[in-house]
């Protein structure tokens, strides 16, 4: 990474971690850590071996070092791919764009006849359509609803979704979510499990939302 100073830092010698650093403000390698890791029950020992941090938690980057520490042997896996960190929602929107890119368009013989969907679309099993527009890269969860809305480029819809007189793009919908009778495009925004975002008194013509999982909201 150009900025390893902003993640964990490893630090190699002979095919072999010696050591790793939390966001160090003088890297000694350009390594980050991906956070994608391997264990055998030697962790459990190091976990109860080591204390919390300075925020308070039981940091993964201290446990693999005291792997490390006493003679465990930590081997690194080199990504030469790309790799993203999706710490922000910018991150994960980004994330969503690349991941969408990639996908051949399927399920599209059980449109509708009154639906539009153009582009690299993905309709699950059990989607219902109805007087909408769909316009790829995009996904529709398996047992989702859509009616009379649009779903933009680069949005991804979890299963069993409700979308109903609503316009979305550049966004993520989780599963289990309802977005009902909104007016103004909803854009950039990711929208946890089981949300239901409805119409209240009045209408900004523009939404962004970052909403967690079992949430309800009344706009106004």
């Amino acid at each position: 990474m150009p900025n390893p100073e902003q993640f964990g830092v490893a630090e190699l010698e002979s095919g072999r971690v010696v050591r790793l650093t939390e966001k160090p403000k003088e890297p000694k390698s350009d390594l980050a850590l991906v956070g994608v890791y391997m264990f055998d029950a030697s962790i459990w020992e190091a976990v109860r071996a080591i204390r919390p941090s300075a925020r308070n938690e039981l940091e993964i980057t201290d446990a693999i070092q005291w792997l490390i520490d006493h003679g465990k042997s930590v081997h690194p896996h080199v990504v030469t791919g790309w790799w993203k960190d999706t710490g922000k929602i910018e991150d994960m929107l980004e994330a969503n764009r690349i991941i969408l890119d990639t996908f051949t368009a399927r399920g599209l013989e059980n449109v509708d006849s009154g639906c539009r969907v153009e582009g690299k679309v993905v309709v699950e099993e059990g989607v219902r359509l109805f007087a909408s527009t769909v316009r790829g890269p995009a996904i529709i969860g398996a047992g989702s609803e859509i009616r009379n809305s649009f779903v933009g480029p680069y949005t991804s819809i979890g299963s069993g979704c409700r979308i109903d007189r609503c316009e979305i793009e550049n966004s993520i919908l989780l599963e289990g979510s309802a977005i009902e009778r909104i007016q103004g495009r909803i854009a950039d925004s990711l929208i946890g499990k089981n949300v239901r975002i409805h119409p209240g008194a009045e209408r900004p013509r523009v939404h962004r939302f970052l909403v967690s999982d079992n949430s309800e909201i009344g706009i106004l």
